[in-house]
């Protein structure tokens, strides 16, 4: 519930921004545009954001003749979690690692890595697959998608502004033309909507970790398999675009951090991550 909470309020903290964008950009007329911008690209990540991702990963759908194992897992979960069965893909990516995506339960999808099926023990991957499928459960996908829409559309809104009259100090109706203004809601405004983006991509990782623990009942699979991950995810280069790296269970881009990392990370530290797996705290919410 906190979780939710938060997130509901980060996502209006973006919606605020977008709405900010278009008031320097152009007054009233530009506020109108602006929400028109984010109503459309929220509604084509709804509909589309599952193809695109699947599509940047280069997965192709599994079948059971080829993973038995995978299906039966994933059967088994989504017993357990009273979801539908969701599509499953396998990507030839060779990190280990693994995300959820599609607009709702019924279209839902799931993709492993070949990495993470190379590497990891079964146990693990059905504490990996739970995470995933907690993702789904929760809902959190579209979350992830708006929130994504509503920063990219801040990114638009702030290049506009940068390459606008506003900064020839050309007069507006909301700002008198004065270009400090625009200057600095240009700089600001898109680092304001990552911070935003990511802190509702951490904290809903956090979420689906417990979610997860509580459908096996029990921490230690997810656990293990995260200190795997992310030890791989700082060895093995990745292929992932970097819009795409928050679906993932761990962040595919470790290898090209840079410094200030830990305040625009997209997923929260996996020790913790693991502290709280392996210390029991998913029961006491159950």
């Amino acid at each position: 519930m906190k979780n939710g909470v938060k997130t509901a309020v980060l996502l209006a903290g973006m919606a605020g921004i977008v709405m900010l964008a278009g008031q320097v950009l152009g007054g009233s007329s530009g506020l109108t545009i602006a929400f028109l911008i984010a109503l459309v690209m929220v509604g084509g990540s709804y509909w589309f954001s599952a193809t695109l991702a699947i599509r940047s990963a280069r997965a192709v759908e599994a079948t059971p003749q080829q993973l038995p194992e995978y299906f039966q897992i994933m059967t088994e979960l989504t017993q357990l979690a009273g979801t539908p069965m969701p599509k499953l893909y396998v990507s030839p990516e060779q990190q280990p690692n693994a995300f959820a995506t599609g607009r709702n339960p019924s279209n839902a999808a799931i993709c492993v890595t070949e990495g993470l099926l190379r590497t990891l023990s079964w146990a693990e991957i059905r504490g990996v697959l739970a995470h995933e499928l907690a993702h789904v459960k929760n809902r959190d996908i579209l979350t992830g998608s708006v929130a994504a829409a509503i920063a990219t559309a801040i990114s638009y809104a702030a290049n506009m502004i940068m390459w606008s009259g506003a900064l020839g100090g050309q007069r507006r109706d909301n700002n008198d033309g004065n270009p400090i203004i625009a200057i600095a809601f240009a700089m600001l405004a898109p680092m304001a909507a990552g911070v935003l983006q990511m802190a509702i991509s951490r904290s809903r990782e956090f979420e689906a970790d417990r979610t997860a623990a509580q459908m096996i009942g029990d921490g230690e699979p997810l656990a293990s398999a995260l200190a795997k991950l992310h030890g791989f995810s700082l060895q093995v280069q990745s292929n992932v675009a970097p819009p795409q790296a928050s679906h993932y269970i761990v962040n595919p881009l470790n290898n090209r951090q840079v410094a200030f990392s830990n305040m625009f990370a997209t997923h929260p530290n996996v020790d913790e991550r693991i502290r709280r797996l392996q210390s029991g705290e998913w029961r006491q919410a159950m």
